[in-house]
């Protein structure tokens, strides 16, 4: 069988040495097609993908009633600009309200965008002398310059300095940090209600709960960053309506998607309560493509395709049998220290580096991701079928427990 390095195609490597700036560490395989959890490269190796997307396909590739919705959309109206009215755009936002907190959209095309627009909402909102925001460390909120500062991590802030000012990091799971980061300049609290890039981590029983008493007892907005946990990959619509996250006594004022939004297309969304909503008042902020026709009715398709399919359940099926597979290897390896599942966010984390089981589970056909340096981190569609549970499990423990430390 021909290694990965040796399967990429010469032309298309050529391509992007000359025309690619090269900011991503890529790996050397040219991927040409997908269909449900499996990608297939120009070379005519498939794959089973259980990082799909980074978290974008949770229908997995190319599902059909999203695709259909994108063919048909496309024929008809491909871009308008917000100054207009589409009815797609409005119904969207509509079924995103009923499934959360009867809310209020604000569309965008990334979770960097629907966080900056989180960050500026908090702001005006609230007096202009408060302007702090409370974030955590580990999180992550994305790569545009308000929300890497709210990204509590170092390493995303070297040689970006002077950083936007305003922000406080508290450690993930401590409340009475958070109380005493808070005073009378504190604007507003931001969260992921599971920490996904920052090793899929889990904050203690009551954290949520106690976040939305501190902010109401101050006065000042909490904010979820669902981007990656939300629209239904948990096995709840939202992260914060899981019954081990606060099972709704924790509703957030502001919430920010993105991600598995629109099924794979791109675009990102932020919603807010009708009391907040005015505050983002003409002209503070905008994104020219955001709500745009193509990402509203993949939008539409993708929350369709779950309740049509019964996904939420189904979810919740595949979670369970991953820990069933992994969590024997925590007892029986010393180098696995521990399994955390919540949904389909699955980490397992490892006392030696990870990046080698990836090398290896990708030689053997097996598409997975390395966070943290040592966490194996599993974002793998709603649709994932038993056998490919079992399959990818099998190959993932094979790997594990054959490691060379």
């Amino acid at each position: 069988m021909a290694t990965t390095a040796q399967s990429m195609s010469e032309q298309t490597a050529q391509l992007f040495s000359e025309a690619v700036i090269p900011n991503y560490g890529r790996y050397p395989v040219c991927l040409e097609r997908g269909e449900g959890s499996r990608v297939w490269d120009d070379q005519g190796r498939s794959y089973l993908d259980l990082f799909p997307g980074w978290g974008c396909n949770l229908l997995g590739h190319c599902p059909p009633r999203v695709v259909k919705a994108i063919q048909d959309q496309a024929a008809k109206l491909i871009h308008v600009p917000n100054t207009w009215y589409t009815e797609a755009q409005g119904r969207w936002a509509k079924m995103l309200s009923e499934r959360s907190f009867g809310g209020q959209a604000f569309f965008c095309n990334s979770g960097a965008e629907a966080n900056e627009a989180a960050i500026k909402l908090i702001r005006l909102h609230t007096p202009a002398e408060r302007y702090k925001i409370i974030t955590f460390q580990g999180g992550f909120h994305g790569r545009t310059i308000g929300a890497v500062t709210a990204t509590a991590q170092p390493k995303y802030h070297e040689g970006l300095g002077p950083l936007m000012a305003g922000f406080n990091y508290a450690p993930f799971g401590d409340l009475d940090a958070v109380r005493n980061l808070i005073d009378d300049e504190t604007a507003g609290i931001l969260i992921e209600p599971i920490q996904g890039e920052g090793g899929v981590r889990i904050p203690p029983a009551g954290f949520l709960q106690g976040l939305r008493e501190i902010a109401d007892e101050h006065d000042v907005l909490l904010a979820f960053d669902e981007v990656q946990a939300g629209c239904g990959r948990t096995g709840e619509w939202f992260a914060y309506q899981h019954a081990s996250l606060g099972g709704g006594d924790a509703t957030p004022d502001i919430m920010t998607l993105a991600k598995s939004l629109c099924g794979g297309v791109a675009g990102g969304a932020m919603l807010t309560t009708p009391e907040i909503a005015p505050s983002l008042r003409p002209g503070m902020h905008a994104s020219t493509f955001g709500g745009n026709p193509i990402a509203a009715a993949a939008g539409i398709a993708t929350l369709e395709t779950i309740e049509a399919e019964n996904l939420l359940d189904r979810a919740k099926e595949i979670s369970a049998a991953f820990a069933a597979r992994l969590e024997p290897l925590v007892e029986k390896l010393p180098y696995v220290e521990e399994l955390r599942v919540c949904g389909l966010m699955i980490g397992l984390e490892l006392s030696v580096e990870g990046t080698k089981v990836v090398q290896q589970c990708m030689e053997r056909g097996l598409l997975i991701n390395c966070t943290q340096g040592t966490v194996i981190r599993l974002l793998p569609a709603m649709n994932l079928t038993d056998a490919d549970v079992e399959e990818g499990c099998d190959i993932l423990i094979n790997i594990i427990e054959n490691l060379e430390l």
